[in-house]
């Protein structure tokens, strides 16, 4: 299969930011400190997107052409700043983020089951999502 049919892969992309800010002598700007505040600026653009929305509303965002372009940008753009801070400080984003499902599952278990995990007991459960960033 080509890479058009299977879709572009994330060290493609990130080699591909690298060469992008290589070729504009950028690379002196791109300091985690920086890269954070600017996706933190991009992430808070996307949520501009959203901010009077009802749920709705929200749910149906990309059905509006105009919504749906403005979204895929400012996603672009997080990724983009979030792939280029991984790369600064030797991140591998999807090792990264598999270890953080294992330890939400282990954390947050399935209400129910058994095999509620010492973390979860000696934290009193927190109440949060098993999605959340803790």
């Amino acid at each position: 299969m080509t890479e058009e049919s299977e879709g572009p892969d994330l060290a493609g992309l990130q080699r591909r930011l690298a060469e992008f800010a290589a070729a504009r002598d950028w690379q002196p700007y791109h300091t985690p400190k920086n890269l954070v505040a600017a996706l933190s600026v991009e992430a808070s653009e996307l949520v501009e997107i959203f901010q009077w929305m009802t749920p709705e509303e929200s749910a149906g965002v990309m059905a509006d052409p105009e919504a749906a372009h403005r979204v895929l940008d400012e996603v672009a753009d997080v990724l983009a700043y979030l792939l280029q801070l991984c790369e600064v400080l030797g991140v591998d984003p999807l090792a990264a983020l598999a270890a953080k499902i294992d330890r939400n599952e282990r954390r947050f278990p399935v209400p129910g089951k058994p095999g509620e995990s010492e973390e979860s007991e000696e934290s009193g459960g927190s109440g949060r999502s098993e999605g959340s960033a803790e």
